[in-house]
């Protein structure tokens, strides 16, 4: 059978799997997934660590009763628990992050996303989660809010690996590449080493789609069902555009001369929410030299399994993605507004799901208390 994974990555595609569990951890699974699915980082957000924590009550057991026999309140045992969680996964990633000189196997954990508007705090939880976790191969989540920019710029200044998240327009996106080199800046300004530093910039593509073709579907014209399901792909192939367009710059090759590792465009949202649209679409749509695509484990099998790899789907595309954004321009469709809409919708949607997990486990942490 043909390997597609490998072809992925042959591709220089980086596979990442988005999500992650003790389970995992604890009975090899994840190492499989390493050596069998070329699978070579994980991410995290809440909405994942909410679910491992709620549905695998079993492998976190020991850990809550042991944070129940302490003082300790539910906001600091899931920092312990969730951070426990990466340092193992680090571990596990440490061989594929040696190899491959720390550009890969890297293990993402978020800062606590009720931060995504305020700058100080934000740093704050940078530096103590970098602290926490301490492994070379993590990288600290840092949302690509408006306020999230300079603490993208701080925290890398200071030596701590970032990956961007919550990234939806390529205006955005732009801003992202300009806080994440003006960190680098000041380091080398600062007369310490920017080549142990390394960036991923998280660009959602799923969610695109799925804001652009409800206003879609309220149209009538045969040109707006036509714009269906392009606007995700469109909008990332753009974004790889910026990406080359600024490796371009004197201002990259500057920061190249001193070290530095490019911050590569990931694709995040990847899995399809529409069941009319291929299971594999923001796979074999994304595929190019040096990019990260982070999949939830359906959407690896799904690729795997019946991929429709077509080589390189990025290089040469910008023209016919610009065409999409005129296409819906014409049609009256806000994108501003869109992007708007679905950066407010992905921070309060991560806030719930922390709401979530800090709840399920001072659920778990009374109850081992109540069971002395």
């Amino acid at each position: 059978m043909t390997d597609r994974l490998q072809e992925l990555s042959d591709l220089g595609v980086s596979i990442w799997l988005d999500d992650l569990d003790r389970s995992r951890l604890t009975t090899g699974g994840l190492a499989r997934m390493i050596s069998e699915d070329h699978v070579v980082g994980v991410t995290t957000n809440p909405s994942i660590f909410s679910k491992a924590i709620s549905t695998g009550a079993a492998a976190y057991a020991a850990q809550v009763a042991s944070l129940a026999s302490g003082q300790g309140d539910r906001e600091l045992a899931v920092r312990e628990m969730t951070s426990q969680d990466v340092r193992d996964a680090c571990d596990v990633f440490s061989d594929v992050a040696a190899r491959s000189d720390g550009v890969d196997g890297r293990v993402s954990i978020e800062v606590d996303p009720r931060l995504a508007r305020d700058t100080d705090a934000t740093i704050e939880q940078a530096r103590a989660l970098w602290s926490e976790v301490d492994r070379p191969n993590l990288l600290i989540k840092i949302p690509g809010t408006v306020e999230g920019l300079p603490a993208i710029t701080q925290a890398i200044s200071e030596g701590i690996s970032v990956n961007v998240t919550l990234i939806f327009s390529v205006a955005r996106y732009k801003r992202v590449i300009d806080a994440w080199a003006s960190g680098l800046e000041r380091r080398l300004n600062a007369g310490k080493p920017v080549d142990d530093i390394h960036s991923v910039a998280s660009f959602f593509v799923s969610r695109v789609d799925t804001a652009v073709d409800d206003l879609l579907d309220k149209l009538t014209s045969t040109d707006a069902a036509d714009l269906r399901g392009r606007a995700g792909l469109a909008n990332a192939r753009l974004a790889w555009q910026a990406h080359q367009m600024f490796h371009q710059t004197t201002r990259w090759k500057n920061l190249s001369a001193a070290g530095a590792h490019p911050q590569r465009p990931l694709w995040a949202s990847t899995g399809v929410k529409d069941p009319a649209y291929p299971d594999d679409m923001y796979v074999v749509g994304l595929a190019g030299p040096g990019c990260v695509n982070t999949m939830p484990e359906p959407t690896l099998r799904a690729v795997a399994d019946h991929g429709d790899l077509r080589g390189d789907t990025l290089s040469g595309q910008a023209e016919a993605s610009q065409q999409v954004f005129d296409d819906l321009a014409a049609l009256v469709v806000d994108m501003d507004a869109v992007f708007e809409q679905l950066e407010t919708e992905g921070v309060d949607k991560f806030k719930v799901a922390w709401e979530e997990l800090l709840a399920t486990v001072d659920a778990a942490l009374a109850a081992d208390r109540g069971s002395r």
